[in-house]
């Protein structure tokens, strides 16, 4: 992450969402080219700072940037796998995929990269807040128009430490998932599809650190995955609204999904432990706030709330930790 402050790695500033992306010169991506869109934004556009938030860890198999400024997923798509390349081109993007999803990727790179997302409706109402979006004009929101791609890491977040999630998604898509389309085949992997999400054995979820109420939650979910997708038409309210029928998703998980979804901007992330705390001491010096206090002190961007938080997040500005970090508990070992 980027910025004046050097925040220590929680999983709330990580969810800043700053992926490093490489300022080199993108090269033609080897044997193989895949279908190929251009697209110019209308205004500043930061890669990193846009699809950081999809990023699941440095060792995520379905993200990747390369040194040559291109950033890459590897998706499943309502039409099959796919991967997608994006980098700078001229005044604009350029989007080139691979696999039975190329067409479904490329139709959406626009929404991807911010196009539906309105950042001049946001008005900044703390000087923190003003500095954080003078410093990062290329924020803008993703749509991804996937659900279960952010609901089922979400999951694996609930109540864990970073580095166990991203740990037990890493095993778990590199192990079912199948190998990307293209260029990237064994470099990166695409997602498993619900079904085999539904026939993981109970002791691989032992395995990768899930314990039994995570894995029954991704199970649930996968099972009605139909229905669960059907929420990206929706509004960001009624979508969370439909995701929480599902026993074990709550406020905390259907958030943290449709903000990268819908790309909503009022989406704000309640039930975090560390997000009310920064918040609180970035606007009102209060280490020891709660989610309550954290909604009152962002009632002054109702209807941005995401947006303010996530640059509160990326301003780096976080109380300096008086107590020992959440401890790992690796449930495979035991």
């Amino acid at each position: 992450m980027a910025g004046r402050f050097a925040p220590r790695p929680t999983r709330t500033t990580v969810r800043g969402g700053h992926a490093v992306v490489p300022a080199g010169v993108p090269r033609p991506a080897g044997p193989g080219p895949g279908r190929v869109r251009t697209w110019a934004p209308d205004g500043p556009l930061d890669l990193g700072l846009v699809l950081g938030p999809l990023r699941r860890g440095p060792a995520d198999p379905t993200f990747s940037a390369t040194p040559d400024g291109s950033v890459w997923r590897a998706c499943r798509t309502p039409e099959g796998p796919g991967t997608l390349r994006v980098s700078a081109y001229g005044g604009g993007v350029r989007g080139e995929a691979w696999g039975a999803g190329a067409g479904w990727l490329l139709e959406r790179l626009p929404e991807l990269l911010g196009a539906a997302d309105d950042p001049d409706a946001f008005a900044p109402r703390h000087r923190l807040v003003a500095a954080a979006r003078h410093r990062r004009p290329g924020l803008r929101l993703t749509r991804t128009g996937l659900v279960l791609e952010s609901l089922i890491p979400s999951i694996l977040e609930q109540k864990v430490t970073t580095g166990e999630a991203y740990r037990a998604w890493r095993l778990l898509v590199r192990t079912y998932g199948e190998p990307a389309p293209g260029p990237m085949a064994g470099r990166m992997w695409v997602m498993p599809a619900p079904r085999t999400w539904a026939l993981i054995p109970s002791w691989e979820w032992h395995r990768a650190g899930v314990d039994d109420k995570r894995a029954s939650t991704i199970l649930r979910a996968v099972r009605v995955a139909a229905r669960l997708e059907e929420a990206v038409g929706m509004e960001p309210a009624d979508a969370q609204a439909r995701l929480e029928v599902v026993p074990g998703i709550g406020p905390w998980t259907s958030a943290e999904t449709v903000q990268r979804s819908h790309g909503a901007p009022d989406a704000v992330t309640v039930g975090d432990l560390h997000l009310p705390g920064i918040v609180g001491w970035a606007l009102a010096g209060d280490r020891h706030a709660d989610d309550a206090v954290m909604l009152s002190l962002l009632e002054p961007y109702a209807g941005q709330r995401h947006r303010a938080a996530r640059l509160i997040l990326l301003s780096g500005r976080v109380p300096a930790r008086r107590a020992p970090r959440m401890p790992r508990t690796d449930i495979g070992r035991l």
